[in-house]
């Protein structure tokens, strides 16, 4: 039920829900290793960090880039895994299909590989957390893809929970937060999509990393559930 001195790698760790989580363990005593793509936001991201926390560049769209690096990483506690492309809401009727079979590379495929050669590092008592999304639940339009991945993410925690057993896997759900992630978005609909996230919500606000980052603590921590997943959206699912 602690963190301290535990060895955790949160994957696209270097903005967003990823870097909250990042440091929220680290204030819990973890030693924290963060993995993007981005080699310029990666070192921006260790200067929020304590001292002794680690950095790595890769792609995670790679397979052999994946692979290579739990070789030189060795043994770890916890594996999280938030990294995916900055979402974007589609029409079905203007879908690029070619894009919408690429946004799954780094959100699903990115996070099987990552299991697939993170597990046999994980030590015992230790835990995968996965990523998904509240969209799998209560879709709106425009919403197609975002919400096959997040559904998707829910199966592949199910299946890996009973799979690597009894290495723990579960799945945080997050609903709109506010953060990078919306970025690829124009700027007066992301006001507007929060503005009405604000109203329909019943607490409200639009979530922060911050108070996302909490549930995968809580997922690292605790030491009895498997293949769950953990809705964080302000009770959007519930309107």
């Amino acid at each position: 039920m602690t963190l301290q001195a535990k060895k955790i790698v949160v994957l696209g760790g270097s903005s967003g829900i990823g870097l909250a989580v990042a440091q929220a363990a680290a204030r819990d005593g973890a030693n924290v290793t963060i993995v993007s793509s981005n080699g310029e936001k990666l070192e921006g991201a260790r200067k929020t960090l304590p001292a002794g926390a680690a950095g790595h560049v890769a792609n995670l769209g790679e397979e052999r880039a994946i692979r290579t690096l739990f070789d030189r990483l060795g043994p770890l506690d916890h594996l999280i895994y938030t990294a995916g492309e900055n979402l974007r809401l589609a029409p079905l009727a203007s879908m690029d299909m070619d894009w919408a079979r690429g946004f799954f590379g780094v959100r699903y495929w990115g996070a099987l590989t990552a299991a697939r050669y993170a597990a046999p590092h994980i030590e015992e008592g230790g835990s995968i957390t996965l990523t998904g999304g509240s969209a799998g639940q209560r879709p709106q339009a425009g919403w197609a893809i975002a919400a096959s991945i997040c559904s998707a993410m829910e199966g592949l925690t199910r299946a890996l929970a009973m799979e690597l057993a009894p290495i723990r896997v579960n799945l945080v759900s997050p609903g709109v937060v506010k953060s990078a992630l919306w970025d690829a978005m124009p700027k007066e609909e992301r006001e507007a999509l929060y503005r009405h996230m604000e109203q329909s919500l019943p607490l409200k606000h639009v979530g922060t990393p911050e108070e996302v980052a909490e549930s995968y603590l809580y997922a690292m921590k605790q030491s009895y559930g498997t293949g769950q997943r953990i809705t964080v959206d302000g009770g959007g699912v519930l309107t």
